[in-house]
């Protein structure tokens, strides 16, 4: 593991990982994204884990991806982010988010792949990928029309604009709206409930409920991963980036 993740297992059952770059707004790095990824796949294989709680340091959910990473064309493997999704998808064990601040980019599709979520007021979605030259992952082209209906799914991804948390909500992001830094406390709540119900039957529920659209939720991680690198080496999305750290480091 690194520092840029914390874990703790705050009751019995229940383990939270908490992502802490809060210097960048918990933004995900390659390292992150590993540390994520491995951690994720340890707490499955541990019967005594009976629920994953995910959450961000300080406030903040996760900003998406660290776009540093992203102005990197030289790399040709599967992407740090596409390996993490993966390992969310093939978790068995049930899924826990709890959000405050900022949730963008992969911090909001990464909400697609867990069991239950939860949000605090005055936190902000955002799905900016068409915004910087990009298109959408996480699956998120096939599983958001699904649970929130076309027209909402094609408003949220291709205009790309912040949204709060009952907008969220209302798509089936996440299951509650919390007060101001309640999220995490509901998300432990429920994971506690959670670790106390015969695990068999748990991991059996989650195994049905997901095994309808497993083949299309892998299908669709592919092809959006395959048009995602391709435009993220383009000359579209490189300038976004190059405006973005601008942007930030002339406030800085």
């Amino acid at each position: 593991m690194t520092e840029s993740l914390l874990l703790s297992d705050p009751q019995p059952g229940v383990r939270l990982l908490t992502i802490n770059r809060a210097q960048r707004r918990n933004a995900l790095d390659r390292a992150t994204y590993g540390a994520l990824g491995e951690a994720i796949a340890a707490a499955d294989a541990d019967e005594a884990v009976r629920a994953i709680v995910l959450t961000g340091a300080e406030g903040c959910f996760t900003a998406g991806n660290d776009l540093s990473d992203f102005q990197d064309t030289s790399d040709t493997g599967p992407s740090a982010g596409l390996t993490f999704l993966q390992a969310l998808t093939a978790c068995g064990t049930p899924l826990l988010a709890a959000v405050e601040g900022f949730a963008v980019g992969i911090g909001t599709t990464m909400l697609l792949h867990c069991d239950l979520a939860y949000a605090g007021a005055g936190a902000t979605f955002r799905l900016p990928f068409a915004a910087l030259g990009l298109c959408p992952e996480g699956a998120s082209s096939y599983l958001l029309p699904r649970i929130a209906g076309t027209k909402m799914a094609a408003e949220l991804l291709m205009l790309g604009e912040a949204f709060g948390p009952d907008v969220a909500c209302d798509a089936g992001l996440i299951n509650a709206v919390t007060a101001k830094d309640g999220a995490l406390a509901l998300a432990l709540e429920k994971a506690g409930a959670l670790a106390a119900l015969p695990p068999e039957s748990v991991l059996a529920t989650k195994r049905l409920l997901r095994a309808h659209t497993r083949d299309a939720v892998s299908a669709a991680l592919a092809l959006e991963a395959e048009s995602f690198h391709a435009l993220r080496r383009g000359p579209a999305a490189q300038a976004a980036f190059a405006r973005f750290f601008k942007k930030r480091d002339g406030a800085s």
